[in-house]
């Protein structure tokens, strides 16, 4: 998919409830996952006073956004990283506070369209799904050498596969004859693996065991445990965090994240709330927003996302 023609999801309701924050002179906004670089193109465009800080840990997704980016000079600076390692980030840069924030996790359309990246499963390509091809296990290597218990645990965790100890039992016994290397072998296994039932319902039946190794592969949840937190913290009072997510999991990690900073930790009878119980987010979301109609036909991998919004009220309690 080409960038010009890559429609990055939600994303005028994503500038909306960021723009609020991003008006003023000197402002700052992190796109901590930067992609193809749509919604930090268009940040950048719509806040013309902004400074842009975008982060990715896909060295090819930085490249071909530094090209994109290269218009707005030194208002865009892009940094190899991952996103919970903002805060170290922002303080190498100097910017100790921020004022916008913007996550839009899952895999990035430039993965899911370079066949050679093994991420989706409609094509057959080497199983390697690292957002950072530099470092770490590839899901070849997750299939091939986690024991059997390991791999039903990610498969019902991170994928919500009710059929998982069938899937894993299939890889165990093909994993002995011939070690796996290439996507399509693992979805035509999976495909034989699964009752009739379960093969008509919710599109390719290979979906959810993808799922749940690319987010081992990349421990995204761990890091998005990790992420979420540490960004609230470096957003300045009156800055704004945007969260799109796209499955459950991430979505209930936003929400658990956010709802605790909006709440208020006083304890029970206090007849006034003293200022370090009181919250720190004001919610900017009822639930999560989904995507309308539109928004979907603009761009079908909307379909699935959640987007959640918070603003900073107050400093954090010392």
């Amino acid at each position: 998919m080409s960038e010009s023609r890559h429609v990055p999801v939600m994303l005028q309701r994503c500038l909306d409830m960021l723009a609020p924050a991003l008006a003023g002179p000197g402002a700052v906004v992190v796109d901590c996952t930067l992609g193809l670089g749509g919604h930090s193109e268009a940040l950048l465009t719509q806040f013309p006073e902004a400074r842009l800080v975008a982060l990715d840990r896909d060295k090819e997704a930085l490249r071909l956004s530094g090209g994109r980016l290269a218009p707005f000079g030194d208002r865009a600076t892009l940094v190899h990283a991952v996103y919970d390692e903002l805060p170290d980030v922002l303080d190498r840069l100097g910017f100790p506070r921020v004022q916008g924030i913007l996550f839009d996790l899952g895999v990035s359309s430039m993965q899911l369209d370079e066949a050679d990246r093994g991420f989706a499963y409609a094509q057959d390509a080497p199983l390697d799904m690292r957002m950072d091809q530099t470092t770490g296990m590839s899901a070849a290597e997750v299939l091939n050498t986690y024991p059997p218990g390991e791999l039903v645990r990610i498969l019902r965790a991170y994928g919500e596969e009710k059929q998982a100890k069938r899937i894993v039992s299939a890889v165990v016994r093909e994993r002995a004859k011939d070690p796996f290397s290439n996507s399509a072998r693992l979805v035509e296994l999976i495909r034989d693996s699964l009752p009739q039932a379960a093969k008509r319902t919710g599109g390719n039946p290979a979906k959810r065991t993808f799922q749940a190794l690319r987010i081992e592969v990349n421990g995204e949840l761990s890091v998005l445990e990790r992420a979420i937190p540490a960004a609230v913290k470096t957003l300045a009072v009156g800055g704004r965090i945007a969260v799109l997510s796209y499955h459950s999991l991430e979505d209930r990690l936003v929400k658990q994240v956010f709802a605790a900073g909006a709440a208020n930790t006083a304890p029970p009878g206090l007849p006034v709330v003293p200022e370090r119980y009181q919250p720190r987010l004001k919610l900017l979301t009822r639930g999560a927003e989904l995507p309308t109609e539109e928004e979907v036909a603009e761009n079908r991998r909307a379909a699935p996302a959640r987007l959640r919004g918070a603003q900073r009220i107050r400093e954090e309690a010392e």
